[in-house]
């Protein structure tokens, strides 16, 4: 059971390194939460801007209900977005996130982005937008600032654990001079096109477990941008389709049997009940090193989430 789980600096609470991740599961959300769950799923990745939380919440709760689960079977992850990073916002944030969710707490909360925007009444728009008459407005509330404060939460008991998701390593390195809290995770853009080995490692090191998002490529950014449509899928990547065929996997299964691998959380999402058994069904194989050092060759920095994708013009991950 030992490769199943990620133990987190601080609490050693146990994260399932494999979870099931809540962004653009805009339909039925309630359904299929709970059919995540009835299927093993045991992290659940939601956050404020998916605008999902009631949604989400009522599928935990209906899980949890039927007998299917205890609250404390699950681990439940949400991010605080970037409209609330002042320091008088940050509990205001979570509480409303917990008052959407109909939990007590929650097991991670992570800072989404490390970019301060302008604050927005929720009242008023909820989450709050990237842009405020069409320019992205930032305000002066710095992660020493912040972070404080998300340490607060934890010992108030709303969450257990905080984290970070698309800071980089100088960002974190700063970060890691004054917490008192070390975060207990890094979420970022994963997968064999943009294999990030060096932060990876480093971050490891630092006792920071590590997951992957956007695990399959591409597929989830074909919306936002007709030159990621340019890029062939994963999924139908020669290299990946022959290493599933010799597995008897499927690509998917292939993509996150590679992250975990490298003691890397996956957050595989889909809308139907048959690939969210199968995307769970990845602990009964092994990649060998030939499979290891074909993917590897698939590098090519290549990163889909740049907020370039969407009209923003800030060059974060540079």
């Amino acid at each position: 059971m030992s490769d199943q789980y990620l133990t987190l600096n601080r609490t050693n609470d146990k994260m399932p390194i494999v979870g099931f991740g809540c962004w653009k599961v805009e339909e039925n959300t309630e359904e299929i939460v709970y059919t995540a769950i009835k299927n093993g799923y045991r992290l659940i990745d939601g956050a404020a801007v998916y605008d999902n939380e009631v949604g989400v919440g009522r599928g935990i709760n209906r899980a949890i209900k039927e007998g299917i689960v205890r609250r404390e079977d699950l681990f439940v992850v949400s991010k605080l977005w970037n409209n609330y990073h002042n320091k008088a916002h940050v509990r205001p944030a979570i509480e409303k996130t917990l008052e959407d969710m109909n939990l007590d707490y929650i097991d991670l909360y992570i800072v989404h982005f490390p970019v301060p925007l302008q604050y927005v009444d929720p009242a008023v728009q909820y989450p709050g937008p990237w842009k405020i008459n069409g320019e992205v407005a930032l305000e002066k509330s710095p992660m020493h600032e912040l972070w404080p404060e998300m340490e607060k939460l934890v010992d108030a008991g709303l969450t257990r654990n905080i984290g970070i998701s698309n800071f980089n390593c100088q960002l974190i390195m700063d970060l890691l001079t004054y917490a008192k809290y070390k975060p207990a995770t890094l979420q970022i853009e994963l997968h064999p096109y943009l294999q990030q080995e060096a932060l990876v490692k480093w971050a490891q090191e630092q006792g920071i477990q590590v997951t992957a998002y956007s695990s399959f490529g591409p597929n989830s950014y074909f919306v936002f941008s007709e030159d990621v449509k340019s890029v062939p899928t994963l999924f139908d990547h020669d290299v990946i389709k022959s290493i599933a065929a010799k597995h008897n996997k499927t690509p998917a299964q292939v993509l996150l049997r590679w992250s975990i691998e490298r003691k890397v959380a996956v957050l595989p999402k889909s809308m139907n009940e048959e690939r969210i058994k199968s995307n769970f069904d990845v602990f009964s194989f092994k990649l060998d090193e030939k499979d290891l050092q074909a993917i590897k060759k698939l590098d090519q920095n290549l990163r889909f989430n740049s907020l370039f994708t969407y009209g923003i013009n800030i060059p974060l991950f540079d």
